[in-house]
């Protein structure tokens, strides 16, 4: 080895000496006696600098290789347990524009659908267990045909659970997606993106509820008679409503009095302030990010973030780059940095998933469509998520909202109490197998008994009444004004 070593370091001594011929001379110290002394020890320290460059450079690509399936291999461990409740997806408004909604086309398959971000083998591969699927008509049907085209993209969400029975369900309640859970299917919930299509009317409101609505966002791109949208803050718009008006104030009422959750994406500053300052349950932001990391105002400032926090609400982090770093270009690294900015700012119960799926085009290098979700999950765990946090992102943290929306419906508390569902509780049938264990879950998953206010009617099936309606007649008005293009989703 000291011979090779002698051998290497002479070759090197060579090459380093023909490197100084155009200096000065050499003293006698540095002659060919002091080079061959002092070689063997040069070349034993080169030897070992060379040894340690080529593990750098072997040993740490195989070591970062296998810290990666390490994360992603828990990512899936935690995900078969808890599989993603994601806020936002634009699915049924793209099978309207590729198909006029005809899903009995060949072409419309969603098992085999190409051409978008969402199909059945990709919601399995990310393992995605619950979404609110967007029921979404453009700002110009405003005061025209709105409510109808709301309609229509409603009757397409219940025509996948009903073409797709293996893989979807639609549900109404937090009960219902637990036990979507189990039974391994995607609880598929209605989400009205829009407050224009309840057409200034709480008699709408109510009947898009009665069809499965269980959220409403109160603005798209564009005010409504009663609440002011996003484009207020950048100055495109002009605040009509100073937030929200009067009516608007009924809307929020109405909404929780039914058990709609109130989705505060796309509205402006001022209207997510009242409408959290005024609603008795929490509220969410469907698909918004973080307005510090990203300055666009479709993001969720952080003085917001403290109310966000205090009303034990929820922001479901959107995915579309511009967004996430207010570029056209973005990385799933930046995703998970506002995350974590929503984490420290309004706390690790106020987070959760919104990718905005199949209503934007550019979306983040590692989350292209819905199956990348566990790409995301491994980066938290990377950066020191708890796996509680990461339960709650996925979808602890949205069940605990939806359940207080539904506890504030029947009045038991006002919607300030805490939710009694424990972080960590949904898991899979394949994982409730075993003893007084099993049957807890499972009865979990099941509903259990609720606690009713006393007096509360109950209809037939034993499911609460509502509470009779704070506000008897919708206001007398519509307002017009010139709606705008649609921009992203």
């Amino acid at each position: 080895m000291r011979l090779g070593n002698q051998v290497l370091c002479s070759e090197d001594l060579t090459l380093k000496q023909k490197g100084q011929k155009n200096r000065a001379a050499p003293q006698a110290s540095a002659g060919p006696h002091h080079t061959q002394v002092e070689g063997p020890e040069q070349c034993e320290k080169l030897a070992r600098g060379r040894c340690v460059m080529w593990i750098r450079w072997w040993l740490w690509p195989l070591v970062a290789i296998c810290s990666a399936d390490q994360f992603r291999d828990e990512a899936e461990r935690i995900m078969r347990g808890t599989p993603v409740i994601d806020g936002h997806n634009d699915l049924p408004w793209k099978l309207l524009n590729m198909f006029n909604n005809q899903l009995q086309d060949e072409k419309a398959n969603l098992t085999s659908l190409a051409d978008t971000h969402t199909n059945i083998p990709k919601l399995r591969a990310g393992f995605v267990g619950g979404q609110f699927w967007s029921a979404y008509t453009p700002c110009d049907t405003q005061n025209k045909d709105a409510v109808r085209r709301t309609l229509e993209q409603i009757d397409v969400i219940h025509r996948m659970c009903q073409m797709y029975p293996e893989a979807f369900v639609c549900v109404t309640d937090s009960t219902g997606i637990r036990q979507a859970f189990w039974e391994g299917r995607v609880a598929s919930l209605v989400g009205v993106e829009g407050g224009h299509s309840i057409d200034s009317s709480l008699g709408v409101l109510r009947t898009l509820y009665h069809l499965g609505m269980r959220y409403l966002t109160l603005t798209h791109s564009c005010n409504t008679p009663w609440a002011d949208n996003w484009l207020v803050d950048t100055g495109e718009d002009k605040a009509e409503s100073q937030g929200l008006s009067s009516f608007g104030q009924s809307v929020v009422k109405e909404m929780n009095r039914l058990g709609v959750i109130i989705d505060l994406a796309h509205v402006s500053v001022a209207t997510m302030k009242a409408t959290l300052r005024l609603s008795k349950a929490p509220v969410l932001f469907s698909h918004s990010s973080a307005y510090s990391l990203c300055h666009h105002r479709r993001n969720v400032p952080d003085d917001v973030l403290q109310l966000v926090n205090q009303t034990r609400s929820l922001v479901m982090v959107n995915f579309y780059n511009d967004y996430v770093s207010c570029k056209k270009e973005a990385t799933l690294s930046q995703v998970a940095d506002h995350l974590d900015h929503i984490k420290k700012v309004a706390g690790a119960g106020a987070v959760g998933f919104g990718g905005d799926f199949d209503g934007v085009s550019r979306l983040p290098v590692g989350l292209e469509d819905v199956s990348k979700y566990p790409n995301l999950v491994a980066e938290l765990l990377r950066r020191q998520w708890t796996e509680a946090e990461i339960r709650g992102a996925l979808a602890d943290n949205l069940l605990r909202v939806f359940e207080e929306v539904e506890q504030a419906r029947v009045g038991t508390n006002n919607g300030t109490s805490k939710s009694k569902w424990r972080e960590g509780e949904l898991f899979l049938k394949t994982e409730l197998q075993t003893g007084d264990h099993h049957k807890y879950r499972y009865q979990k998953i099941h509903g259990g008994t609720r606690t009713l206010r006393p007096g509360t009617r109950t209809s037939a099936g034993g499911a609460a009444a509502l509470p009779r309606s704070s506000t008897e007649e919708d206001e007398p008005w519509r307002g017009r004004r010139q709606a705008r293009a649609p921009g992203p989703r």
